[in-house]
């Protein structure tokens, strides 16, 4: 029979048993639920990616128009495959530094009068880095609507639709006053260029979003030539690794569980029965 030393020598390691116990399985369940949460995240991942890749691969289709430009977001329309007709206001053009396949540079946005009365800003294309980008692109104010003086035959181009870059880069602040921009951040540009209004007040009306023009969409006259068609288009993809990960610590920590509930009980019943015939 135990004295009540023993006994009381076996309480503190029965509940510290049953706190391991507790924490185990809290630790099964969050590990289980986190792989269950990437497992959904993959779900979306996938759907998105077939989302983005049926709107490029699709033939082109009008943007959209101004009663549906509250509503345009990432969801709905990015990366749509548009086509846009009008003329190129080449002497409000805006470099934005860019890094590209072809290496440092600029992106040219240039805005483009549409044939429906609106402005949509068009990023043309990649030009290569230069100490005279900047001397060629001076910070140019329209005044009035520019796009009332535009004549000749509208040029017709096809891209993707992007959203707006608002802010500006990784710890870099666009500067518009020193014609600085490091995102295509359409309403500072619209801005700065004196391109935001309504035509009540005598300016156009620019769309919140912008188009990257696929490559060899440029009129012939147009200056610098930009390199067009570079749009990234990568979604990064470890949801299933993920869930595997927690998936598997779950398991482990369900086989610790298992393993001390079991061969820990009867590791202590065998102390138990020995200290008792020892009495």
């Amino acid at each position: 029979m135990m004295s009540k030393h023993d006994q009381a020598a076996i309480r503190p390691r029965s509940m510290g048993r049953v706190i391991l116990a507790i924490l185990g399985l809290l630790l099964i369940v969050l590990f289980a639920g986190l792989g269950t949460w990437q497992v959904v995240r993959l779900q979306w991942k996938l759907a998105l990616i077939e989302r983005v890749e049926s709107r490029v691969r699709a033939a082109p289709v009008s943007p959209p128009p101004q009663s549906r430009w509250a509503q345009v977001t990432k969801e709905s329309d990015e990366y749509r495959h548009v086509r846009v007709s009008g003329h190129f206001l080449y002497e409000y053009t805006t470099p934005v530094q860019a890094v590209s396949e072809l290496g440092a540079g600029f992106w040219l946005l240039t805005p483009l009068c549409t044939t429906d009365g609106s402005v949509v800003l068009v990023n043309r294309g990649f030009i290569p880095a230069s100490g005279k980008t900047a001397a060629n692109y001076p910070a140019r104010r329209a005044n009035g609507d520019p796009c009332a003086a535009v004549e000749g035959p509208p040029h017709t181009l096809t891209g993707l639709l992007r959203i707006a870059e608002p802010g500006g880069g990784f710890l870099r602040d666009n500067d518009p006053a020193r014609n600085r921009w490091f995102s295509r951040d359409v309403a500072a540009i619209a801005a700065a260029r004196g391109l935001s209004g309504s035509a009540a007040n005598g300016a156009p009306v620019i769309a919140p979003f912008f188009v990257d023009a696929a490559r060899g969409q440029d009129p012939a006259e147009a200056p610098d030539r930009p390199v067009g068609g570079l749009t990234v288009i990568s979604f990064q993809n470890n949801h299933l690794v993920y869930a595997v990960t927690w998936y598997a610590l779950a398991l482990m920590v369900a086989g610790a569980w298992w393993y001390v509930a079991r061969f820990g009980a009867k590791g202590e019943a065998a102390r138990a029965g020995n200290d008792g015939s020892k009495a």
